[in-house]
């Protein structure tokens, strides 16, 4: 069973909307990063650069951007009230809208990476890794 077809099975509403991952991964960096400015974003490797693969999580493990990390940010996005959420990847375009998400569980992206979980209103995101044990998950609210 995918991922996708194991969040219908909770009873939310799953939209598809193919190519958004690029403008969901800007708006998260508006939300999560505006605070770095472009020397510090690329000293940090938030973007592909120079055969390094950028990736907007590197706020939190260069620890650029206050959050919690580990079982503390799995317990958070547990008790996190969620009503609409985007999910959207670090390397896809592919993203999705979960509606009636508050059944969604840190457990539910167990085997995803470099996923990016954030309400409608980013204020608040979950991210899992494909360094997850050594780099995440983490949990920030927007300031």
């Amino acid at each position: 069973m995918d991922f996708v077809s194991s969040l219908r099975g909770k009873k939310a509403k799953v939209i598809e909307i193919p190519k958004w991952g690029t403008y969901l991964r800007k708006k998260w960096e508006d939300n999560f990063a505006n605070h770095l400015s472009d020397k510090e974003k690329k000293s940090i490797y938030l973007h592909d650069q120079g055969g390094y693969c950028g990736y907007l999580w590197h706020v939190f493990s260069y620890e650029k951007k206050k959050c919690l990390k580990e079982e503390q940010a799995d317990i958070e996005f547990n008790k996190e009230l969620k009503q609409s959420c985007y999910v959207f990847y670090q390397h896809s375009d592919d993203a999705f809208i979960f509606e009636h998400a508050s059944s969604l569980t840190a457990d539910d992206f167990i085997n995803e990476e470099d996923v990016y979980v954030v309400d409608k209103d980013f204020n608040w995101t979950y991210v899992r890794t494909h360094e997850t044990g050594w780099c995440g998950p983490y949990f920030s609210r927007r300031d």
